[in-house]
This record gives C-alpha cells, structure tokens and sequence, in this order.
C-alpha cells in the first residue's frame, strides 16, 4: 500500500476526536523488535507504562483495526492508528456561539483562547473537536485559522467534498476580512497601508520583518480614541500567520495583551482577564455554491473603557443575506 494512499481511520471518533496515525517506516531502518520499541522512539514525551496502558485497552490498531499489544512485532510499511490524548487536559471557561449553519460551512463565533484545531496541551477543548462532538461529524474541518489567542468569526465546512471549494476563496483572496484591535494611540497620519515582507523568526512560532519581495498587505484606520489607547478597524489583504500582530508592532502600536510581540513573555499558566485586544470581527464573502452574498459578524466587542471583550450582544446580525 502506497504510504500517501488515503486511508480510513478503523479508530472511531471519541468525544469529538478523531484517531490519529503515523507510518510505520520498513524494519531495515531501525532496529524495532516491537511496536511498542518504535512508540517509545516515536514518543519519548510518553512513559512507557502509559502507552502499554493504551494498547490493553485496545486504542493503537493497525490499518485493519487490530489492536496492538506490549509483545506485538514490529511491522513496517503500514499505518498505525491511535488516539491522542492529553492527560489532565485543562477546561477552557468559554462557549463558542454557532451563527450560521447549512448543510456545507458552519460559522462560529470563538472566544479568546480557544484553539482552532488541536495543538499543545489542547485537543477536547479544541473548537474543532468541540464542533465534531456537538455534531457528532467526523468531517467538519476548518477553512482557515485564528490565533488561540484571537477572537471572532471561523469558518468550517460540513463535508470533505466542499472544503477546497470554499478554502479556494481564501486561497484567491476573494474574502473581505475585517477585524478590531485596540492598541495605544497614535500619532500616525490613518488610514495607513502597511506592506512588509514577513518570514519565520525565532523561537519558530513568531514572524518577523525583513528585506525582501514582499508578502503581506495591511491597511489599517482609527476607530475611536479615547486617550491612551485606541481602537483600530485592520483589514489584511493578505493572510500570513500573525500578519496583523507583527504589522501593529511594527507601526509602534502592538495590540494590547499580545504575549508574542513586542516581547516575548514568559508562559504562567492563563490569564483570562487580560485577553489579547485582537477580533476577527466580519467576514465577507459569495457563496461559491449557491452564490448568495454573505457577511457573517461577531457578536463580541473590544471596549475601550476597560479593554477587554465584552458578554456577546443577543439583538446582533449575523449570518444575513445582503
């Protein structure tokens, strides 16, 4: 069987998660008695007695669904599957607010602090994985990202058949994407458009600036002011990862709360009151399958009087055909 030889998970999905899987290179190329003599190199970060515990509850299979054992020899070029799992997973206090559905995108509201699919110390409290087990559909995948750290509107498709459709208009520019930040005041002449180059920095998850063809595009306008700080309106024309963090810092005003920019800060746990000021706040698009017109807004607000994201408004619109 090809390696790249789309496969289904023998692994049903569990609480919203579904089965993960690794290939299992050919035996000349390590010295592997076992399966699990290869789970232990492959997962150094995991005990061993936890991963025998897994397999004797049957939740690391090979591509048939037959699960593997403590003693099971090792068998290369095949897929094995099994369920990733963060012991003492943190519950993360915020309830994502469902806009809009129909039988391709659902559109979600997210809260601060909850990642978009499964990453770090989070995979349940993903809102990918809350969405599965809400819908209990193993094929709702994202279109694009948002920040953990970011709030505002995401978009996921239904069914695996429609998601390039509709990641094609990201991918084409063809979304008209607003957001809302609230950084310290200016004396910058707005509206501003601000284009840079941006590349990977160090540590590997930050951007930076540098020289070069450039590959991200900004424009950005005053809001309200009220004296210190300000409320910025940000619409990227482009899409690049913390594209509009690194711009506001570069202009000299980063977005309140950032951890990452300016400065990096030193990871003490959450710290809920003091949320990032940054809300993807409309997103704008035609529908490429019905071709209805489409603006879908967030109910949440960035307030300026005590800079943190208010309760969602119950009387707002979202989701209306223009």
């Amino acid at each position: 069987m090809a390696k790249k030889e789309k496969l289904k998970s023998p692994l049903a999905m569990r609480q919203g998660v579904s089965a993960s899987r690794v290939w299992l290179p050919k035996k000349t190329d390590q010295n592997w008695e076992t399966i699990l003599d290869f789970l232990q190199q492959r997962f150094p970060f995991i005990p061993p007695d936890v991963l025998e515990e897994r397999m004797q509850r049957g939740d690391i299979v090979n591509q048939e669904g037959i699960p593997f054992h403590r003693s099971s020899p090792y068998q290369g070029e095949m897929f094995l599957f099994y369920y990733r799992e963060i012991p003492d997973e943190p519950k993360i206090p915020f309830k994502e607010k469902i806009l809009f559905k129909n039988e391709n995108i659902i559109v979600v509201d997210k809260p601060h602090f909850i990642p978009v699919t499964p990453t770090g110390r989070y995979v349940r409290e993903s809102l990918l994985a809350r969405l599965k087990h809400h819908y209990q559909n193993e094929q709702i995948s994202p279109v694009h990202r948002l920040d953990r750290e970011t709030a505002g509107i995401v978009i996921f498709t239904c069914n695996s058949k429609v998601r390039g459709i509709y990641q094609t208009l990201f991918q084409k520019r063809q979304v008209k994407k607003v957001y809302e930040a609230i950084a310290a005041s200016s004396s910058l002449k707005f509206p501003i458009t601000h284009r840079s180059r941006l590349v990977k920095g160090e540590p590997f998850f930050l951007m930076k600036e540098q020289q070069g063809e450039i590959n991200s595009e900004t424009t950005l306008d005053v809001i309200e002011t009220r004296g210190q700080l300000s409320k910025y309106q940000l619409k990227p024309v482009t899409g690049k990862q913390h594209q509009l963090r690194v711009h506001m810092m570069s202009l000299g005003i980063p977005i309140l709360n950032d951890p990452f920019y300016p400065k990096l800060l030193p990871c003490k746990g959450e710290n809920y009151d003091k949320p990032l000021q940054l809300l993807a706040k409309s997103l704008e698009f035609s529908d490429p399958i019905s071709g209805e017109l489409w603006n879908f807004c967030s109910l949440q607000t960035l307030n300026l009087e005590n800079a943190a994201c208010n309760p969602p408004n119950p009387e707002g619109k979202c989701g209306y055909k223009k």
